[in-house]
Formats: C-alpha cells, structure tokens, sequence
C-alpha cells in the first residue's frame, strides 16, 4: 500500500468530463453483529481519515436505535465542555487520488429497529450523489489460526458483478444483519453490489483485529484502483500479533489449537500458490514501487535549479497505474416502479 498522500489533485477537475471520470462508489461498514473485532467499521474509519473525506450528512439516530442498547456517551471537550456524543451514521465524501472517482463512506452501528427505512435512506443518499456500485464491508468470527494471512471473500448476487470479477455469489442461508439487508434495498434500487468478509480468529473477538483491517484495506485498494496509506495501522498488526502469540505460549491448549489450524489452513491453501496469486502480489508491488519513485521525483523536481541537475520528472504515461479491477461495472438495469420501494 502506498504511502503518498492526497493533494489538491483529489478534486476532480472541472475541466475534465464526466464521462472521463469512473462512476461513483460507496462503501459502507456498521459496528455490531456484521463486524468481528471491529475490522470492518475500522477500515471505513481509517479511509475517512486518509482520504481526507468530508461528511456530506447524517442519519437521525432517534429514528433507529434503542439508546439503553447503543447509549450515548459524554466526553469533555478540550476547552472544557461536556458534550453528548450519540450512535449516528454518518455519510462522507471522499475523492480518488488517481481516477478522481467520488467515494461515499458511510459509517454507523446496526440499527435496532427500523431497518428498511434506515436502508431507504442511505440508498436515497447514494442515488443523490450518483452512486453506482455499493461495497459493504463485514467481519466474522472464523475457525482461522491468527499466524497466517487473513482470508477475506468477495462475494456478489448480481450475475454481471459476478462475471466481471469472476466471483461467486453467496450461498449463506440464515439470519442476516444490516449489510445483508442494505445489499437486498441496493439490488431492488437498481444498483451494482457486492460484499467483503473478512476472516477474524474466534479465540481472539475481542476488538481491535488491525490485521482484518488492513486485509479488508488491501481488497478494497484492488478493487477501487486507489492507494491506501497504512499508517500505524502495520505497527498494530504487528503489535496484536506479538500479543496473541504470548496467549497462546502461556497455554498449552490454545497453542495446540493454533497449530491444528496452521496445518489445516497451509493443506487447504496449497493450491492457492499460483501464478495468478504471485502476479497479483508482484502487481501490488509495482504500484507501491511506483509511488515512490513519483514521490522522489516531485521533491527533485522542486529544487533541481539548485541541484544543477538535468533529472527528467516521471511523464503522465509513467504514472500510477491503476490497480488490476475491472474498470466500471456495466450499468445497473433501471429498477421497476415496484423496485422504488425498500
């Protein structure tokens, strides 16, 4: 992942037209019964933060949650004050350093009643800022060993999403939460859709799980074409790594487990080392390689009258590269009358 950060070249040109560029994004996360460890909802938290977004609204919690479920919470200000912070979600803008795509982030807790409205709403606000695709985010808690990367699958019901990312759909029979239910009202409105899962070991739950974050952050860079600075995120994978492997030294019963599980994962996953698989890492890296390099070049260009050298600046062709993805999902056929309602 790369460490550049945005500039002034994250606003999309008006000079440019629409049709140059890609259609609008939304990714969405909600801490709760879809979000193990808070991975998911932590990776939306973190490219707010990144991608230097802005809030476009929030939705009424009044309306949504149970307060003695999701109570509100008082925190003193640093000037002194006592303010009353409440479970809202809230939907922000960002916009793609590379293509210029506009992203919507939208980041809440499950709501306790009212879900269909609650989805409405979001839906409306996608279709306001011309949302074609939506990406829900989810962890869960999975028979996977802590020592190895974590799984993260991707997953569609619609067939053309799923013939252009060659995925497959979800054969998940049961109880849904709030993102199964968002992607029910994005299908119904006429919207492209898919969902991320990531894989969280069940003998650690206990939030954080930075390492499903930054393995939810790595799809989502794939797929969005867009580079995503890790920041302390590395340090507190590592961190919580180191933590979990002292747990499981102090107890011979979780460490034998662990090692079950290693042996399991390493004998399912062998197959997995192909050279589509070692391609799409070398890709990866390319891409942070590059970043780099323009970095580099940006600070010689600066003071090259000063240097006296003759350094040539990478050119537009030399740029980033956008990661491998498909570029924009064919359209969404419009949804019926009967669609408009969620």
């Amino acid at each position: 992942m790369s460490d550049r950060m945005p500039d002034d070249s994250t606003v999309p040109d008006p000079s440019v037209p629409d049709a140059a560029i890609p259609d609008a994004m939304m990714l969405a996360a909600f801490e709760g019964w879809n979000d193990a460890g808070n991975a998911a909802s932590s990776a939306i938290l973190h490219l707010r933060e990144h991608w230097h977004s802005t809030t476009e609204r929030t939705l009424d919690p009044e309306q949504y949650h149970d307060f003695q479920v999701n109570r509100p919470v008082v925190e003193t200000t640093p000037e002194g004050t006592r303010e009353i912070s409440w479970p809202t979600t809230s939907i922000a803008v960002a916009h793609g350093v590379l293509t210029g795509r506009r992203i919507v982030l939208v980041h809440g807790i499950e709501p306790s009643m009212h879900w269909r409205r609650y989805c409405a709403e979001i839906i409306a606000s996608a279709k306001d800022l011309q949302v074609t695709t939506l990406v829900t985010l989810g962890a869960l808690l999975a028979d996977v060993p802590h020592t190895r990367p974590v799984p993260v699958s991707v997953t569609s019901d619609d067939p053309v999403v799923q013939a252009s990312l060659d995925i497959e759909s979800n054969d998940y029979e049961g109880p849904i939460g709030i993102v199964g239910v968002l992607q029910d009202a994005a299908t119904t409105a006429g919207l492209r859709s898919l969902s991320m899962w990531a894989a969280v070991p069940h003998y650690v739950a206990h939030p954080p799980a930075p390492k499903a974050t930054i393995a939810l952050l790595a799809q989502i860079e794939e797929f969005v074409g867009e580079p995503i600075e890790l920041g302390t995120l590395s340090e507190d994978a590592q961190a919580w790594q180191h933590g979990v492997d002292r747990l499981a030294a102090e107890d011979s019963d979780i460490a034998e487990y662990v090692s079950q599980l290693e042996e399991a994962k390493d004998t399912a996953e062998l197959p997995e080392a192909s050279g589509e698989a070692i391609a799409r890492e070398f890709e990866r890296y390319l891409r942070r390689r590059q970043d780099v390099r323009d970095e580099r070049a940006e600070g010689r260009g600066t003071n090259a009258h000063r240097e006296r050298h003759s350094r040539r600046a990478p050119s537009a062709d030399e740029g980033h590269t956008a990661a491998e993805k498909p570029d924009d999902l064919p359209p969404a056929e419009p949804p019926s009358d009967e669609g408009d309602d969620v």
